[in-house]
């Protein structure tokens, strides 16, 4: 029996390969082949999952986070690509929950980033879990930024197909989710509009409306005006770099999960990518917390299986060593047949 172990990273709480390592740890199958295939769909973790992938060299530079103070980032060279996550500099994760305010916040570092790695002629680049909605202006203000994009291949990862600016884009759909008021809203939109209007007068591109472009608060649509970027699916991405669908082929049961599931994971996540790219394999979702039940159900998933009593304050499941601790028990619940 092969079994594959292939879950996202549990959001604010354990990274994919942990996951992947707890899990596996604790399935009892006497005899059974277990595959580890940590996952990620172009945001957080994704670096890590790319750089072993690709046999990449880790690297690390100080940049500026989002609010100007020093950090140190990593990223990944693999000959001429290099690989960067753009939640290295300006990932929400390195902001406390008080400091969130996308008016302030800046993409200034992943320019730094980019120019770190300058001597590539390639970029992967994951755009989830950013802390901005600058519209790129930040990373493109970097001495050298623009020129290097000029000369450079891009490929952006991501999972959400918002435009640069209008009801669904940028600052109306996830600055709010980044600490923005409803005021802060409007402004910020506005700031986008203006955006789109100079790197149009620039570059003769116009981002505004280009699906995609509004992801990492408008990173992308900088990338594509002052580039020749394409935008790919994160997750199909990724499992195609991973060589996920060869392993899938002789399994008879693949694992996976992220920290939440529910409806929106039908939209791109890491476990519907799974699911897509399963050749008929038993899925089993494995998350800390499970809603839309039905809808995860009637799209394939073969069993649901939810990590954190839904008695338990988020403070508490978000602890590295109690999720591992609920991981490993909710494990003994996986149906094997």
């Amino acid at each position: 029996m092969r079994i594959i172990v292939a879950p996202d990273s549990y959001k604010e709480c354990l990274p994919a390969r942990q996951v992947v390592q707890i899990i596996a740890s604790a399935i009892v199958c006497p005899g059974a082949e277990i595959i580890e295939m940590p996952l990620a769909d172009g945001g957080e973790g994704s670096l890590s999952v790319l750089a072993g992938a690709l046999n990449a060299e880790m690297r690390q530079a100080t940049v500026h986070d989002p609010l100007g103070r020093p950090v140190k980032a990593g990223f990944a060279v693999a000959g001429d690509t290099a690989i960067i996550e753009v939640a290295q500099a300006c990932g929400l994760g390195l902001l406390g929950p008080d400091e969130r305010n996308p008016l302030k916040a800046s993409s200034y570092g992943v320019g730094e980033l980019l120019m770190a790695a300058e001597d590539c002629n390639n970029f992967i680049i994951g755009l989830g879990g950013s802390a901005t909605c600058d519209g790129g202006a930040g990373m493109l203000s970097v001495p050298g930024v623009k020129s290097l994009l000029a000369k450079s291949h891009v490929e952006l990862l991501c999972d959400v197909d918002a435009p640069f600016v209008g009801s669904g884009g940028a600052a109306r759909v996830f600055a709010p989710q980044k600490g923005a008021s409803p005021a802060d809203v409007e402004v910020l939109e506005w700031q986008m509009i203006a955006l789109a209007g100079r790197y149009y007068a620039e570059t003769g591109v116009d981002v505004s409306r280009i699906p995609g472009s509004g992801a990492a608060g408008g990173l992308a649509g900088a990338f594509l005006a002052y580039s020749s970027a394409r935008i790919s699916k994160g997750i199909d991405r990724i499992l195609e770099l991973t060589g996920f669908d060869k392993a899938a082929a002789g399994a008879s049961l693949i694992i996976t999960g992220e920290g939440k599931s529910d409806a929106q994971t039908l939209l791109g996540k890491v476990p519907y990518g799974v699911l897509q790219h399963s050749h008929g394999a038993k899925v089993v979702l494995v998350s800390g917390r499970i809603d839309d039940a039905e809808e995860l159900l009637a799209a394939g998933f073969a069993q649901l299986i939810e990590v954190t009593p839904r008695t338990m304050p988020l403070s508490q499941a978000l602890n590295p060593e109690t999720a591992k601790v609920l991981l490993q028990s909710a494990i003994k619940n996986l149906s094997l047949d």
